[in-house]
């Protein structure tokens, strides 16, 4: 009997996802059903496979989206996390399991009951970080708790950076996810963790002057910023005693004090919109922000507002995204700073079609074994093929899609909203992604606990 899998929504991140399903669809009686609101824009090598269909799918439509996900086997959301609600309530009615990358949301936690009154499983949280972050550190904490050993710190960072070879610009940065994401990244709240027991803040507008230095052989040195709640997982990894639990963002070394520029500029802010935003320069764009001068520049009064020099390389990097250009205009309507800043960026880092991404994922576990302290750090690199085959793709729609196969194979039972963090899920998922070169090098180092050197102030 043909299996059916819908994978609601075929952006950015769902190449390696589709081929997976396709390319196992025969040995495996699957039929693909891709729903995207714009069916036109999925390549042909996939519309065109014997074992695939292609619908437009609008999920406000309710009476289409309800078809679909009655007529599937297993459902597939690669939508927004504030969309999948809709279809979690679905999946429910129709007694479906679902497979998401996404936080878990407050919503989707709620239905935690149901899912299980109805024997589902519902996998969140399966991508990339979160997702193989999860399960990669789950497979090492449980292995020392296996030996005896007590957690005493646990530390995480990833990354979507350019790969080397195609890192062109002073930043050191192009846009491999959703590009909104990058731009809001840590507002809403401030940045919470615990470092030798004592719990740290950090606001926003500090956020980027707080950075960690970690360096990965062969790739060079990357800095750190804290993610906004690193002890969200503190239960879910069994860490409530660990002494430190810092979960943070890599980039590449001067990122971080380069966007503070923009922080403090307050073009980050997407809490209110621009009336007359669309056709106005990137150059009038940047003078909304800075005081008014009858003589003075629109640059020397950015420079005097900032306190840089035109010797510094951040200046460089303000020059390469052509903000202060007469020429370039703005073509959105009542676009809110972010927004606006966001197509600025989008201007000079999009990948172009040959060029490649890179994940990079550190983690460190420091334990106690045998009244002895101990410390593992573990690292993990992957680069892209081009700009539609990305690392960022392969990270995260490989374990969507291997979670996918495994409980559509009953491979994963245990229902309920869940994350991939009990090893029934995770050691068969990280064993099959080594198959794709998706593996951590891990490293035995002196136990070190928290430097106060290693973060700047």
């Amino acid at each position: 009997m043909v299996r059916t899998i819908l994978v609601i929504g075929a952006g950015k991140s769902t190449s390696y996802l589709l081929d997976y399903i396709l390319k196992k669809s025969d040995e495996e009686n699957l039929h693909l059903i891709i729903g995207d609101l714009q069916p036109e824009h999925i390549p042909e090598k996939f519309s065109s496979h014997p074992n695939c269909s292609v619908v437009q799918l609008d999920i406000f439509n309710d009476e289409d989206r309800k078809k679909a996900i009655d007529s599937a086997s297993i459902v597939i959301s690669m939508l927004p996390a504030r969309l999948h609600i809709k279809i979690a309530e679905d999946c429910i009615h129709f007694k479906k399991n679902l497979v998401t990358a996404s936080y878990v949301s407050q919503e989707m936690k709620a239905l935690d009951d149901e899912v299980k009154k109805n024997g589902l499983v519902f996998m969140n949280e399966i991508g990339l970080d979160p997702g193989i972050d999860h399960m990669s550190a789950m497979e090492v904490i449980d292995r020392i708790r296996d030996k005896g050993g007590k957690m005493l710190l646990f530390e995480s960072f990833t990354g979507g950076l350019v790969a080397p070879e195609s890192d062109s610009n002073l930043w050191n940065y192009k846009f491999t996810w959703n590009p909104r994401n990058v731009v809001l990244a840590g507002q809403g709240g401030v940045a919470k963790f615990i470092q030798e027991g004592t719990y740290k803040y950090i606001p926003y507008q500090k956020l980027f002057r707080r950075t960690e230095f970690l360096e990965i052989e062969g790739y060079g040195t990357f800095e750190v910023y804290a993610n906004r709640d690193s002890l969200n997982y503190r239960e879910a990894y069994g860490l409530q005693n660990a002494l430190t639990l810092y979960r943070g963002t890599m980039r590449r070394i001067g990122f971080s004090k380069a966007w503070q520029m923009f922080v403090i500029l307050g073009m980050t802010d997407d809490s209110y919109t621009i009336e007359n935003s669309e056709g106005m320069s990137y150059r009038e764009f940047v003078n909304l922000f800075l005081p008014y001068s009858p003589t003075d520049s629109v640059e020397l009064k950015l420079r005097h507002y900032l306190k840089i020099d035109q010797d510094d390389v951040r200046w460089d990097k303000l020059l390469e995204l052509n903000i202060f250009d007469h020429s370039k205009k703005i073509p959105l309507k009542n676009a809110s700073p972010a927004q606006i800043l966001q197509h600025i960026l989008e201007d000079s880092w999009t990948l172009k079609e040959d060029e490649k991404d890179m994940i990079v994922m550190y983690h460190k576990f420091g334990y106690e074994l045998n009244g002895e302290k101990k410390q593992i750090d573990a690292n993990m690199v992957v680069i892209g093929e081009n700009r539609t085959y990305t690392a960022m793709s392969k990270t995260v729609g490989l374990p969507v899609a291997i979670a996918t196969l495994q409980i559509l194979n009953g491979k994963i039972t245990t229902p309920g909203v869940q994350i991939p963090i009990r090893k029934e899920v995770y050691a068969p998922i990280l064993s099959e992604l080594k198959s794709y070169g998706i593996a951590f090098k891990e490293f035995e180092v002196p136990y070190l606990g928290y430097n106060p050197d290693s973060v700047a102030s």
